[in-house]
């Protein structure tokens, strides 16, 4: 460990790039010329990045598209908000999309397996993702690595709660994240390097470096770079990740700037679990594992790769109009050869009831077209804003198996570390076993009306389409809908100058593939969102505050059909029926900021209740109510150089009914209400270099982060470090 810090030391020490806190394209930019750009609407509105790492705020100036592409402020989208800004991923050490989602206000996150999770608010699946605001489609449950994607490159990630349809197209209730990139904004190169060692022999190296490639800056570059490696607490496992990305920003004249870049992630986990760990021994007693317990073996892998080549072209008429178009290829893959455990263990022997080695090669690749055209007309004395967008996407996924050569004996899972289990070996030839087709096109408008100086009014609506076809292991998917209008309406009322009503309607359409236990695919959600709160700003806006509450409605909500399994699907899965009448209701609270000139603070509560028309409770595995708090301070004269920081993230109870598979008895997975405390410190060894060390979990609380999905659990993990060593100039 010893020499792991010395390198992390050093690598920061001799690290010749700069940070993000230079000369910004405005500042070097004559006031006439960017008088052209048209304030607030138009791209010097987004160069602003630099200011949020320098000034460390948790809050963010910026207008965001996420609900209604008005490019509205937080306080002006009549919608929860909650903005993770770089600040908050650097103080908090966050480095994949799951880790912000954990830490986020009002959602929650459960885990799958190493590789797959599933996100959730008020009650829902989270299924509406955005990148710079552009919807785009993950595999189920991020079979492709998606959830576990790096955040590196991303500058905020944006977190929209409540439905989205209106941008996103099917109307899901439960949110919207939108990963915001890092943009060429500055023309003096700056740059950032960071070194980190942590606990289980857990490192890596990042590097985010930019600035003018022109003497008048009018073309900007920027790159970041990561590398890490490690192992987990779970046994065997252990993983690679590379990440890279650049993008070039270029003024092509004063009014029109043209922005082209790409991304690309690869992770490679040795020995990762496919499901979790079986809950019941053949007796019918609950199997306890240790928390290092392993499914896997030692010769499998679980390879993702997640790349995306993006364009866009922003013009600004300079009439208070702009014309926005964004171009986006994505591909999510996968290649794998991995060992699933299921069904009962002997509590004599250790043998388990079923082993499944499986492998495959799959890939989705989305292509999507989105045109928007934003501006203000006057009307009546004043001045009102208006979008008008089309979007269209088209993904095709496939996936081909490969079948195990042999069925080797599992012996004794009760002793079982995966390091002796036969390599059954997988045939040269593949069977195709998905190939899909999803088609989305949507049409949009959206107004803002300035009423009164305090009474403001939005409207719009989207008509969408949405067709799958193909076939998915044996089974024809023909299913969608054309022509299906989403209307979205909200008010905003100015109680005074930094209180601020507001009301929002929205309606829900979500096409889902959930099936019965005949085969049959369930029929689109539909339903109603309704939102009331209060948005408030106080120290000049440097600290935010909001109070919600909202009531969902919605029919053919798919729940688990216990007992019953999808015929012809191997391994089995779970069948689904339609709850009817299924309600949602609670409240959000957040505050976000800063109260002092010195202290961060991010702190909210959320709760709601879901029940369907026979007043049963409904997806009872999310957590009813969450708590989140996190916060640094930087301490005063001649300590000013040190920050402390720390937080609590607490989950209610949460739990999966099934029953039993040797006694028949009904039997509920429950995981109860827990909390984890998370502690910081940061000293800044010079103004370029800073030292920080990260401590989660630090009770080392056991608890299970996904519970009762296939009747199994896995654990959540338990305490662990981070130190790491910055340098910036």
């Amino acid at each position: 460990m010893t020499s792991k810090i010395s390198l992390l030391l050093g690598a920061a020490m001799i690290a010749h790039t700069a940070p993000l806190s230079a000369q910004t394209r405005e500042e070097a930019t004559a006031p006439d010329h960017a008088d052209k750009r048209n304030g607030e609407q138009d791209r010097s509105a987004q160069r602003s990045s630099d200011e949020i790492l320098v000034t460390g705020r948790y809050t963010v100036p910026e207008r965001i598209d996420t609900a209604t592409g008005l490019g509205l402020t937080v306080r002006e989208t009549p919608q929860s908000v909650s903005v993770i800004t770089e600040q908050r991923i650097i103080d908090q050490n966050l480095d994949s999309v799951a880790d912000v989602i954990r830490n986020a206000v009002g959602v929650s996150m459960n885990e799958i397996d190493d590789v797959r999770n599933t996100f959730s608010s008020r009650g829902f699946d989270i299924q509406n993702y955005q990148v710079d605001g552009v919807p785009l489609s993950w595999t189920l449950a991020g079979g492709a690595g998606e959830t576990i994607a790096d955040v590196s490159i991303y500058q905020r990630i944006e977190i929209v709660r409540g439905a989205t349809g209106l941008l996103t197209g099917a109307g899901d209730p439960s949110a919207s994240v939108n990963l915001v990139r890092k943009h060429a904004d500055s023309v003096g190169w700056q740059g950032y390097a960071n070194a980190s060692v942590g606990s289980w022999d857990n490192w890596q190296l990042t590097a985010d470096v930019g600035g003018a490639l022109t003497a008048n800056g009018d073309v900007r570059a920027r790159a970041v770079a990561r590398y890490g490696e490690g192992d987990s607490y779970i046994d065997l496992y252990h993983n690679k990740k590379l990440v890279l990305y650049g993008v070039v920003d270029a003024d092509i004249t004063p009014d029109t700037l043209l922005r082209v870049g790409a991304s690309h992630q690869t992770g490679k986990p040795t020995a990762p679990a496919w499901g979790a760990l079986p809950s019941f021994y053949s007796d019918g007693s609950f199997a306890v594992w240790p928390r290092s317990k392993t499914a896997s073996a030692d010769w499998a892998f679980w390879d993702t790769t997640n790349e995306n080549i993006f364009a866009t072209v922003q013009h600004s008429f300079g009439n208070g109009w702009n014309l926005t178009f964004d171009y986006n290829w994505l591909r999510n893959a996968q290649t794998s050869e991995i060992l699933y455990l299921s069904g009962l263990v002997d509590p004599d022997t250790g043998r388990i009831q079923s082993t499944y080695p499986y492998s495959d090669d799959g890939e989705s690749i989305q292509n999507s077209f989105d045109l928007k055209l934003n501006g203000t007309v006057g009307l009546f004395g004043r001045q009102h804003e208006f979008v008008l967008g089309a979007l269209h996407s088209v993904m095709n996924r496939e996936n081909t198996t490969y079948a195990a050569l042999s069925l080797p004996d599992p012996g004794d899972y009760i002793h079982w570390d995966g390091s002796e289990y036969p390599y059954p070996g997988f045939s040269d030839e593949g069977s195709l076993e998905v190939d899909e087709r999803t088609e989305q096109t949507g049409y949009y408008g959206a107004f803002r009306l300035n009423v009164s100086d305090r009474l403001k009014v939005i409207g719009g609506g989207r008509l969408s389409s949405w067709e799958l076809s193909g076939f998915n292991f044996g089974d024809p998917r023909e299913y969608g809908d054309d022509g299906v209008f989403i209307p979205y309406a909200g008010v905003l009322y100015d109680l005074t100058a930094h209180h601020r009503l507001y009301a929002s309607y929205t309606e829900i359409f979500e096409p889902q593939n959930a099936r019965d236990r005949n085969g049959d695919y369930l029929a689109p959600i539909r339903g109603k969102a309704y939102e009331i709160g209060l948005k408030s700003a106080f120290f000049n806006d440097a600290l935010q505050t909001s109070v919600a509450l909202f009531r969902i409605e919605q029919d053919n909500l798919a729940q688990p059909d216990i007992g019953h399994f999808i015929p012809g699907v191997n391994p089995p899965a779970q069948a689904s029926y339609a709850a009817e009448g299924a309600t949602s209701q609670g409240f959000e609270v957040e505050v976000t900021g800063r109260p002092a000139p010195d202290w961060n603070i991010n702190a909210g509560i959320s709760h709601f209740e879901i029940d369907d028309a026979d007043d049963a409770p409904v997806n009872t595995d999310y957590p009813r109510t969450l708590f989140k708090l996190f916060t640094t301070y930087r301490l005063p004269a001649s300590l000013h150089r040190l920050v402390l920081g720390g937080g609590v993230t607490y989950r209610s109870k949460a739990y999966s009914e099934g029953s039993n598979p040797t006694t028949g008895t009904p039997f509920r997975f429950q995981q109860d209400g827990y909390a984890l405390v998370n502690l910081m410190a940061r000293y800044d060894l010079t103004p370029a270099i800073q030292l920080q060390a990260n401590v989660q979990n630090l009770f080392d609380v056991t608890y299970y982060s996904q519970i009762g999905f296939y009747s199994q659990y896995r654990y959540g993990a338990p305490r662990n470090f981070t130190i790491s060593a910055a340098y910036r100039f």
